[in-house]
């Protein structure tokens, strides 16, 4: 069970990633954003092994931290 779940969570990041590359329309601090909350949510769902709840925080503080860098 902790494989599927650990595959579903990597795909989901790897999608993810595929699917910024759509987005040259977006400023450049759009980008930053969505970059910063998919990294976030790969490491916050790599650091609480999976929890929902730590894939969405990370990816909330992946999200301020990227719309923040400049």
């Amino acid at each position: 069970m902790k494989t599927a779940k650990k595959l579903t969570i990597y795909s989901g990041a790897i999608i993810l990633l595929f699917g910024l590359s759509a987005c040259s329309d977006m400023s450049r601090r759009d980008q930053h954003t969505a970059v910063g909350a998919g990294a976030g949510a790969v490491v916050g769902a790599v650091l609480t092994g999976g929890s929902p709840a730590g894939t969405v925080g990370g990816a909330a503080v992946g999200g301020v931290i990227g719309h923040e860098v400049k």
